[in-house]
């Protein structure tokens, strides 16, 4: 069981140090510069734990339970990425609501100006959409098989 929470921990800090690279790369600010080098500290050391413990006790790594793991890892991440998505819209419509990114054309419609979304938004929505919609259809599958059948 201990080697679980090891392997859990270690699946959410790299989660984590992955979407504080990207956000690195986004702003280059110092806050997120410590966050990246306290999220590579914790990976490296719950690595080694996890390491040492392997090699003490080896048959506890075969103990355990794999479609637990991916089924807890493919939530987080799903849920992760569901919330980067949700502030991302959420970013693009207080854009179109602020009179500076829009204005009215002839006719009184109210016209977006170019530049409401960012490049770095679009792509992060687009690449992100088929990891999305794997994990997360992995994940409602096996809850699914949970409540229908008692088992992942």
């Amino acid at each position: 069981m201990l080697i679980l929470v090891f392997f859990l921990l270690f699946f959410v800090s790299f989660t984590a140090h992955i979407l504080i690279v990207v956000f690195y790369v986004i702003n280059k600010s110092k806050k997120l510069f410590y966050a990246f080098m306290g999220t590579a500290f914790s990976n490296t050391s719950v690595g080694l734990v996890i390491s040492i413990y392997a090699l003490n006790e080896p048959d506890k790594i075969r103990t355990i339970d794999l479609k637990l793991v991916l089924w807890i890892l493919a939530g987080f991440v799903m849920f992760i990425m569901l919330v980067l998505k949700i502030t991302f819209f959420r970013r693009i419509y207080l854009r179109t609501q602020d009179p500076q990114h829009f204005h009215y054309n002839y006719f009184g419609k109210k016209v977006l100006n170019k530049g409401i979304v960012k490049n770095y938004e679009y792509l992060t929505l687009l690449l992100s959409m088929p990891f999305f919609l794997i994990l997360g259809a992995y994940f409602v599958a096996r809850l699914i098989n949970l409540f229908m059948y008692g088992h992942i």
